[in-house]
C-alpha cells in the first residue's frame, strides 16, 4: 500500500504545532498570518468530515514575550507565570480566528494524571468524545498549575509527548507533528551534505533512540529525542505519525492527500506497508532534528 492509501482516509487526526510554527522568530509574538491559515486548514478539515484535535505549543514563549523577559524562565514558578499569561493570549487569538469561520473550539488543559490514572483517563476520553460529537475542535495544552497530583504523576515535559498521549487517549488515526525541519535525517543536514532524508520509518529500535539528538535553541523545548519518544508511544497504540516542517502550514493538506511530505512513522498495524518500504535499521551517523 502506498502512502496515499494510508493517509488520505484518516478520520481522527491530532495535529501538534510547535512554538516556532505559530510565532515570529525575531520577536516571539504570535504570527497572525500563519495562525489564520492554520485555523482555516483545520476548519476545512472539519468541514470535510474529519475529526480534528489540536495540541498547541507557544504559551510559555508568548507569555515570556508579553512579560518582557529576554531569556527563558529559569524557575518553575516563572515558567508557570509565563504559561498562565501566554495561554490566555493564545486561546483568545484562536477563538477569534475560529469564530470568523463559525467553528467552535474548547480549551482542554491536561496533566499527566489525566492519561495515566484510569478514572481520570476515562473521564478525559469521554470529554474528548463529547466535544468531537458536538463538532467542537479541542485545543490542548498541559496544565502547568501546581498540584499534589502533578508531584505524584509528574508532567509531560514537552508537547510532543503530550500529543502522542492525546492521540493514544482518543484512538486517533493519525498524529501530525509540525516542526521546524522537514523530518528525520541520518545526520545534521546543515553540517553534513551527505545526510540522508528518511521518508518512512517501519520500526523504532534502540539504535535509533540512542542516536537521536536533543534540541537546541531558545524558544522551544524538546528535540528529535522527544519526537522519537512520541512516535514510539503513538505507533505502539496503532497511530501513524508524520513529522513535517511547519514553515509551510499548507503542507498539512499535502500530508492528508498522501503526498510524500515529511517522515512517516508506521504504526504496529501497518504490516503490509512494512514489507515494502525502506527501514532505518543500520543507518550510520547521528539522527538530526532541531524540533520545537
Amino acid at each position: 500500500m502506498k502512502r496515499k492509501g494510508i493517509l488520505e482516509n484518516k478520520k481522527r487526526i491530532v495535529i501538534k504545532v510547535g512554538t516556532t510554527t505559530i510565532t515570529h522568530e525575531e520577536t516571539g509574538n504570535i504570527n497572525l498570518e500563519k495562525l489564520e491559515k492554520f485555523v482555516r486548514i483545520l476548519t476545512n478539515l472539519q468541514n470535510k468530515g474529519r475529526e480534528v484535535i489540536v495540541v498547541s505549543s507557544g504559551a510559555v514563549g508568548i507569555g515570556r514575550n508579553v512579560l518582557g523577559l529576554e531569556q527563558k524562565p529559569g524557575t518553575i514558578a516563572a515558567k508557570q507565570a509565563c504559561a498562565a499569561v501566554g495561554q490566555g493570549r493564545l486561546m483568545m487569538t484562536y477563538e477569534k480566528l475560529f469564530n470568523e469561520y463559525g467553528q467552535l473550539t474548547a480549551q482542554v488543559l491536561l496533566t499527566r494524571e489525566s492519561v495515566t490514572n484510569d478514572e481520570c483517563r476515562k473521564k478525559a476520553r469521554q470529554t474528548f468524545d463529547e466535544l468531537i460529537r458536538m463538532k467542537v475542535i479541542p485545543i490542548v495544552n498541559e496544565n502547568d498549575a501546581i498540584s499534589a497530583d502533578e508531584m505524584l504523576y509528574g508532567n509531560f515535559g514537552d508537547n510532543d509527548t503530550l500529543a502522542a498521549y492525546v492521540a493514544e487517549l482518543v484512538n486517533a488515526d493519525l498524529l501530525i507533528l509540525m516542526s521546524d525541519i522537514e523530518g528525520l535525517y541520518t545526520d545534521d543536514p546543515r553540517q553534513n551534505p551527505n545526510a540522508r532524508f528518511i521518508h518512512t520509518v517501519a520500526g523504532i529500535d534502540g539504535q535509533l533512540e540512542k542516536m537521536a539528538k536533543g534540541a537546541f535553541g531558545d524558544m522551544g523545548t524538546g528535540g528529535m529525542t522527544t519526537k522519537i519518544a512520541a512516535a514510539k508511544i503513538a505507533t505502539a497504540s496503532g497511530v501513524d505519525m508524520v513529522i513535517a516542517n511547519g514553515k509551510n502550514i499548507y503542507s498539512i493538506n499535502d500530508i492528508m492527500a498522501g503526498k510524500k511530505i515529511g517522515t512517516l512513522f508506521l504504526s504496529a498495524g501497518q504490516e503490509t506497508m512494512k514489507t515494502s518500504i525502506q527501514t532505518i535499521g543500520g543507518c550510520h551517523g547521528q539522527l538530526y532534528g532541531n524540533v520545537r
